[in-house]
Order: C-alpha cells, then structure tokens, then sequence
C-alpha cells in the first residue's frame, strides 16, 4: 500500500475518531442533568420550567436576553448567615488589627467589649454599638485600600463554628444555580444589605459575579488627593442601606429593568420578590428556607439574622415558592 494513502487513511480514522468523540460528548453535555445538588421536586422543577419557557424562541413566555435579569440576596441565600453576618466578623477582627493605633479603645466600649472578647456585650452596650463597630472597620481609607484590606481577610478568614474557610461556607445548589442561569444567557446581580464594596472584594471569585453587578449598601464618600493622584475617601456614616424597600429603588437606580427571577431568604427580600413577581409575564420569586440543623442551622422567626417571618405568609398569598434546605437540597456545601 502507498505510503501516502495509508497515511490518508489514518488521518481520515483518527478524524473520524475525534468527531465521534466530540459528539459523544456534546450529547453527554446536553443529557446531563441540571442543578445536581437539587433534590427532583416542586422547586427544582419551578426552576428549570420557567428558564425553559423564558428561553424558548417558539414559547409565548420568551425573553429576549438583554432582559434576563435574575436577582439574589447574599447573606443566607447564597452563603451561610449564622451566627454572624461575615462583614461583622471581618468588623470584629479589625477592631482587633486596629487596636494598637486607637489606645482609648481599650476602655471605651464597645470597642473594650470587643477586644476582650464579649462581642454579644459589645453589641447590646448601646443603640449605637453595631453601627459604631461597622463604621470603625470599614472606613477612613480609600476605596482601592479597602478592596485590597477586604481581599486580604476573605482569603484566610475561617468561619466561627466549622472553623472552615468563609469561601467554602457558600451553598453548592445556589452556585448551580447561578451557573444555570448564566448559561442561558441570564445577568446575575447580588442585591445585598451588605456592603457594596465589600461584596465586590470577592464576589467573582466566589459567586462568578462581577462587581459592576453587585448592588448593595453604600457608605459616604468623598474625593481627596493623596500623593498628586485623585482617591475615593470613605467616610464614617451610611449613604445608603440597601435593605427591605430600598433593595427595589437600588435594582431601579442600578440596573435600570425589573428581573425576571428574584431568590431571598429574610423578611427584608419581601420588597424585592413582590417587585418581581408584579411584573408583567412569566416571574418566578423563591425563598430559601433554612430548615436543615444537622447539616447547616434552622430558623426563620424567631431569629434575630435572617429572620423570615411576614414572608412564610406572603409566599402563600404571592405565589411563590418556598425551598426548604432540607427536603430540597441534597447537599448544603461544595464540600459534603
């Protein structure tokens, strides 16, 4: 046989081979099922129904894309709340880093409360407490300081009860979710109370978004010149608290369109999930439900974090769904 026609030969095999092997696995992708760590069921099926209607050119629900706009709490929808917000613990710890250049910290609560380690007495010391330990932490620098003081914290902070990395404290069924999303050409946008900037500090490392599409609480600013160069200066009190009501003026004011899908888990996402759920077409509004105490915590009113009281109701009268971490979750973290 020729030389040049069993070469041809083998060529024509070996590209045979790597389309068959390509289709192989373009069908195993399309066959392979969505939101692995969901449980089959009400939620899930609610879920892949509606971006299927949403995305389907021949369905009478189709979306165009530059309209697929999906919307999520942070705090207890994407990451675990309990017991504390992660921007008071990184508040915490740098009360502690900053105590050797504030002296009178030492006696003057509730600054003394924290350094002695009574962070519950701290924050019952006055009416004020919580929001004096915030503004303390998070201000005072420029904002390129803050990202880069922020970043530093989130890449070893450990969570206070499993002791594991904050970043592995994220739920894996919500991470798929955003996956899902943003496959079919959905914008994820955070729509936090925390704040903004410390969200955008980490959020496309963990969640996949960037910090154009976080929206959250906003402190005050001021331009300054430090060194012949223009910085932004943050300053000691609250601009804005992007919190119950004010989470559907800042998706206005941000984003500029009403989502399509909202996820919350607290009384303060109700604002937000009925601005979604009251436009016009296909909506889909979710709460998550922490109902799990083995693998993760479970509350809802009586919780001073995250509490969900108001919405266990509405959600019946609304429409909307409720995932119950427990029932529908197969696992609660990237790493169970």
């Amino acid at each position: 046989m020729p030389i040049n026609t069993h070469l041809r030969r083998r060529s024509i095999a070996f590209i045979s081979a790597t389309f068959a092997m390509l289709f192989f696995t373009l069908a195993m992708a399309s066959t392979t099922e969505p939101l692995p760590s969901w449980q089959d069921g009400k939620s899930k099926q609610a879920i892949i129904d509606f971006v299927s209607r949403v995305t389907n050119k021949d369905s009478v629900d189709f979306v165009a894309v530059n309209e697929r706009i999906v919307t999520f709490d942070n705090d207890g929808t994407l990451w675990a709340e309990q017991p504390i917000y992660a921007q008071l613990l990184f508040a915490i710890e740098r009360i502690h880093s900053l105590a050797s250049q504030h002296p009178e910290w030492q006696t003057k609560p509730p600054f003394s409360l924290i350094l002695k380690g009574d962070v519950k007495a701290a924050f019952s010391s006055s009416a004020s407490a919580v929001n004096d330990i915030v503004m303390a932490a998070n201000t005072g620098m420029s904002d390129l300081e803050y990202q880069t003081i922020v970043a530093a914290w989130i890449a070893t902070a450990k969570h206070p009860v499993t002791q594991k990395p904050i970043t592995s404290m994220v739920y894996q069924p919500m991470l798929e979710l955003l996956e899902y999303f943003r496959a079919n050409e959905f914008k994820t946008y955070i729509v936090s109370g925390g704040g903004i900037e410390f969200i955008r500090a980490w959020s496309s490392q963990v969640y996949g978004i960037p910090p154009e599409q976080v929206i959250g609480s906003v402190m005050a600013q001021e331009l300054a010149t430090e060194a012949d160069k223009t910085i932004i200066k943050r300053l000691p009190t609250m601009a804005f608290y992007n919190n119950k009501e004010n989470k559907v003026i800042a998706i206005n004011n941000h984003i500029g369109r009403r989502p399509l899908a909202a996820f919350g888990n607290s009384d303060g996402d109700l604002p937000m999930l009925k601005y979604v759920s009251e436009g016009d077409g296909l909506r889909l509004a979710m709460l998550i439900h922490h109902t799990d105490a083995n693998r993760e915590w479970a509350y809802d009113a009586k919780s001073q974090i995250g509490q969900l009281d108001k919405g266990l109701q509405q959600a019946q009268s609304q429409g909307w769904l409720i995932v119950d971490m427990k029932q529908d979750w197969k696992r609660i973290y990237p790493s169970q």
